[in-house]
């Protein structure tokens, strides 16, 4: 990362770092905070100049950050969801590359329209960090949520490879259309396949060796092997991480529990340092884009004027997009296919196709996904790319400054303001906890049931085998906890629906959780006194507390995956 020593990268990260954990104790927005304070910071006197590198944010930053991401969502919400995710993150990236291009072209004096598109693939996708942890603090529906995380997925892939296919056509390479959408199948294909067969090695590996160190080191080396191949072959890297990161999350249940208690707080603690050191150098990036503009040669008026107008387009063309495509692809969904369909194949296919359409998102759920367009990780890296490129790109000082003003200016505008829109629209979705816990509770009846039947079904064969009276005994004591258990459950959501019916205020999920935690907190208190007091053994308190801690675990485990699904 240009000349960054040691010692600065170290003070970057444990500043970065420090500023999150305020951010997340007082509940504020930790990537807007910490670009905040680095924006202030850029301009304390004697601080080190620290450069971007962009192939640094590309193979080190990026890949983990998109695999963790991967990793978190549910692939058959994403399948759902696919025809509004592949919409935002690969249609609107095109749309809005080329309404920023054309922008561009017509108010900078020296910008070809190959260079202007360039500058819109740079700014085109939006970073969907801040945005997601905004929306899983606020209580978006799981729908919203799905949307947004998957078009941050995919998005990256298909700006990056505008990206290249732009600086290909500035350095004097003469591509057809044809040619540009070979480029884009290529990159497609060649990350699908390698994060695939990756995937699918890894997990088969993992699923044999039962090493939870060996495993979660592999799960950290895959998303670099995955980029790094993918690239190297003409490939998306970015697709490569994205998909190995699917194929491992949705089969990561059928690995060892170990590995997954490991691997989640390991990803939550690789997102959290990554995060805050990106925005971190977005901030601190400040002072040097203003000397730029006071030592450039361009008018300073000129190139705010054209950031200004870019911020704006940026803007302004999401929520068109989302709401013109929503309401068409609605449209042709209920009346026009069906009707083609209804006059090939008769009216039961009418009722398929009408089953088969896009999950609904109503109007204030699609004005909070038009308002999350906060850019950051790769616009940051497109335009430090456009520094080291070799080349010599029309106005490259004119689109790293545009670039820089866009990022915070989405970040600020947007980001701050994101919270207010989610709670004046009222989006949040408090009955999904709801559900979701009563859905917990008869899945664990389901399955407890299962496992008393098991009992039942296998016990002549363990007698055989270890013995009668000994296997009579402890099948008699497993099934007694079991029958507890399912009939614990079986009272719990018959509760829950009584209250349901009958109470006219209920609480909500969080607010329930609130106050087992207490409860919790009260339970260890006394663990904590009787040993103080000489009543406990040390080694009896820790398999207390472990039981105690597992119990916490547990909700804080359901709570994450409702957030994250």
């Amino acid at each position: 990362m240009g000349p960054v020593d040691i010692a600065e990268l170290l003070i970057l990260l444990v500043g970065s770092l420090a500023v999150t954990g305020f951010a997340r104790a007082w509940g504020l927005p930790a990537p807007l905070l910490v670009t905040a304070v680095a924006l202030g910071v850029s301009f304390i006197p004697g601080l080190p100049h620290i450069e971007i590198d962009s192939e640094v944010i590309l193979t080190v930053v990026l890949p983990p950050l998109l695999y963790s991401a991967a990793l978190d969502v549910s692939w058959q919400s994403f399948r759902g969801s696919i025809k509004q995710i592949r919409r935002l993150g690969v249609f609107l990236v095109i749309v809005t590359a080329l309404a920023v291009g054309l922008a561009a072209y017509l108010i900078i004096p020296d910008m070809t329209w190959p260079a202007a598109i360039l500058l819109g693939a740079i700014v085109a996708p939006p970073d969907a960090v801040s945005a997601a942890a905004i929306g899983r603090k606020l209580g978006l529906p799981r729908r919203v949520m799905t949307v947004l995380s998957g078009e941050s997925l995919i998005n990256d892939a298909a700006s990056l490879t505008l990206v290249r296919v732009f600086t290909l056509i500035i350095a004097g390479t003469s591509l057809t259309i044809w040619q540009d959408l070979g480029i884009f199948g290529l990159a497609i294909g060649v990350g699908l396949v390698v994060g695939g067969v990756l995937g699918v090695v890894v997990h088969w590996i993992r699923m044999r060796i039962n090493d939870p160190v060996v495993e979660t080191i592999m799960s950290i080396l895959l998303p670099f092997v995955a980029y790094i191949l993918a690239e190297e072959l003409s490939g998306s890297g970015v697709i490569a991480v994205v998909t190995a990161g699917l194929y491992i999350g949705y089969n990561s249940p059928k690995e060892g529990y170990a590995t997954r208690l490991q691997e989640r707080p390991l990803w939550t603690s690789v997102d959290v340092i990554l995060e805050g050191f990106v925005f971190a150098l977005i901030g601190l990036q400040l002072s040097t884009v203003v000397q730029d503009l006071v030592e450039s040669e361009r008018s300073l008026g000129q190139t705010l004027t054209a950031a200004a107008v870019v911020l704006a387009v940026v803007i302004v063309v999401r929520p068109l997009f989302i709401f013109e495509s929503y309401a068409r692809n609605r449209l042709h969904g209920r009346f026009i296919r069906p009707l083609r369909i209804r006059a090939s194949r008769g009216h039961r296919s009418l009722r398929w196709i009408r089953g088969s359409a896009e999950p609904k998102l109503n109007w204030r759920e699609l004005t909070v996904i038009s308002w999350t367009g906060m850019r950051g990780v790769v616009t940051l890296a497109a335009a430090a790319s456009v520094i080291d490129n070799p080349i010599e790109i029309p106005a490259q000082d004119t689109i790293v400054v545009i670039a820089f003003i866009v990022t915070v200016g989405t970040l600020l505008l947007q980001g701050l303001t994101l919270p207010l829109v989610i709670r004046a629209l009222k989006v949040q979705d408090p009955a999904e906890d709801d559900q979701d816990r009563r859905s917990e509770m008869l899945l664990n009846q389901r399955t407890t049931v299962a496992a008393i039947e098991l009992l039942d079904r296998r016990r002549p064969d363990w007698a055989e085998r270890y013995g009668h009276q000994a296997v009579d005994s402890v099948v008699a004591r497993l099934k007694a906890r079991l029958e507890r258990q399912a009939e614990t459950f079986r009272q719990d959501a018959e509760e829950e629906e009584t209250e349901e019916r009958n109470a006219p205020a209920r609480l909500r999920g969080t607010q329930i959780q609130d106050i087992r935690r207490e409860l919790l907190d009260r339970r260890r208190e006394i663990v904590l006194e009787e040993r103080e007091k000489g009543n406990l053994d040390e080694e009896v308190m820790r398999r207390v507390l472990v039981t105690l801690d597992a119990e916490e675990l547990a909700m804080d485990s359901a709570q994450a995956s409702r957030s994250r699904s």
